[in-house]
């Protein structure tokens, strides 16, 4: 079955980076488009940003873009997600995310906190 599993999260302060990983498994993992999306205590869930297959198209949320990095190894199923210059407003629980005609699967989440 479809599997996403998220790490990388942690606590740094703000100005920091962090680099969040995501393993799929059980899907054509290089012929799909994958995304991180994040959901920030007590708000619903937010695009951060895609990759297509063939990792050339990216795209970002403005609130991220120029400080995030989305990027794809397709020979290893993997996903991540490269935040520079970390801000209070990224606390999130971070998920990658994949869609598959009418399905959405998300992983269990990865919690990045930032302390002002």
């Amino acid at each position: 079955q479809v599997q996403l599993v998220e790490s990388g999260g942690g606590s740094v302060q703000s100005g920091g980076s962090l680099r969040l990983s995501c393993a799929a498994s059980g899907f054509a993992f290089s012929y799909s488009r994958m995304h991180w999306v994040r959901q920030a205590p007590g708000k619903g869930l937010e695009w951060v940003a895609s990759v297509y297959s063939g990792g050339i198209i990216k795209e970002y949320a403005t609130s991220v873009e120029g400080r995030f990095a989305i990027s794809r190894d397709d020979g290893k199923n993997m996903v991540y997600l490269e935040m520079n210059d970390l801000k209070p407003e990224d606390t999130a629980v971070y998920y990658c995310e994949w869609r598959g005609g009418p399905r959405t699967l998300r992983g269990q989440g990865t919690q990045v906190t930032i302390s002002a």
